[in-house]
């Protein structure tokens, strides 16, 4: 019987992988949650009668024993890790100890040619340990309307970013989800190979904020700083330093790159059309319409 060991079980992409999962598995598979105190409650997990163990990106003596548990890792990189050679070397060094069979990794959308970016390093790492794997590589998560941007959205009904005209592709997280389930539950049909995942739609940010302003039946405005304006309302606003960095990537290089394409792989993989921009804003309404500052 295969084991899979999730990590990062409670965030965004891990309790969608659980959902689906949940529903997939015959009882043929083993699903552990690696969470960062096993004897937390988790209202999904719990549901689901996920077994749940501890997982902590920082320690190696915790991972060893989590990798004994499975021979089928979900591996993500968590927002506050960026050293590689100190974290995930080790990670990847106690996997191939452990007699991991396979990774699926959470990697970014045009990684393989993106090397000053961790996602690129991880990749490489993994490649060169001989562990069969899979590379998801998704693209611009909606779910940051939700997140990250939604605070703006509810107090100045704008999308504030330094995106300029660039067309980004998109993803819905649950269309991540569906996708590394299936992948997890049968990896031998996805070895050594790389998805990108879209929806099929390239939007400007501009485009974004129209269909916003439809569905939410209040105008959004797109607004486009310049990058000093940009960091300094971002540290009023008491954002990290290195955070505001990683939205400037995120958002503003794509200015000098060529529009990402849009790829068919959530369909192929999991049966199922990919969620548009507007489904998950009508989807997402109650989060984006809620009374300031209820984050």
């Amino acid at each position: 019987m295969n084991t899979i060991l999730i990590t990062g079980a409670t965030g965004n992409v891990g309790i969608e992988i659980i959902k689906n999962i949940s529903q997939l598995n015959k009882g043929d598979v083993r699903v552990i949650a690696g969470v960062r105190d096993s004897n937390s409650e988790n209202k999904i997990l719990d549901e689901n009668g996920i077994e749940k163990i501890s997982f902590d990106f920082e320690d190696p003596l915790i991972i060893a024993r989590a990798f004994e548990a499975c021979n089928i890792l979900f591996l993500l990189r968590p927002p506050h890790i960026s050293n590689v050679k100190k974290f995930f070397q080790p990670i990847i060094e106690i996997a191939i100890e452990k007699k991991i069979d396979h990774i699926v990794f959470l990697s970014v959308q045009g990684a393989e040619t993106s090397s000053f970016i961790p996602h690129y390093k991880i990749e490489k790492l993994i490649e060169k340990s001989g562990i069969n794997y899979t590379f998801l590589r998704p693209a611009y998560f909606m779910q940051n309307f939700t997140t990250t941007l939604r605070q703006d959205l509810l107090k100045n009904q704008r999308i504030y970013l330094p995106a300029g005209k660039s067309k980004f592709t998109l993803i819905d997280v649950e269309d991540v989800g569906k996708v590394a389930a299936v992948i997890l539950l049968d990896p031998t049909k996805h070895q050594n190979k790389a998805y990108e995942l879209t929806n099929k739609e390239q939007m400007s940010f501009g485009e974004m904020a129209a269909v916003l302003t439809e569905v939410l039946d209040k105008k959004i405005t797109f607004v486009n700083p310049d990058l000093i304006s940009f960091y300094i309302n971002k540290r009023k606003e008491e954002v990290p330093s290195m955070f505001i960095l990683v939205m400037i990537m995120l958002h503003y290089l794509p200015r000098f790159k060529a529009t990402p394409k849009t790829a068919n792989w959530v369909e192929t993989i999991s049966g199922k059309s990919p969620v548009s921009f507007r489904g998950f804003v009508v989807k997402n309404q109650h989060l984006l319409t809620a009374k300031y500052p209820t984050i």
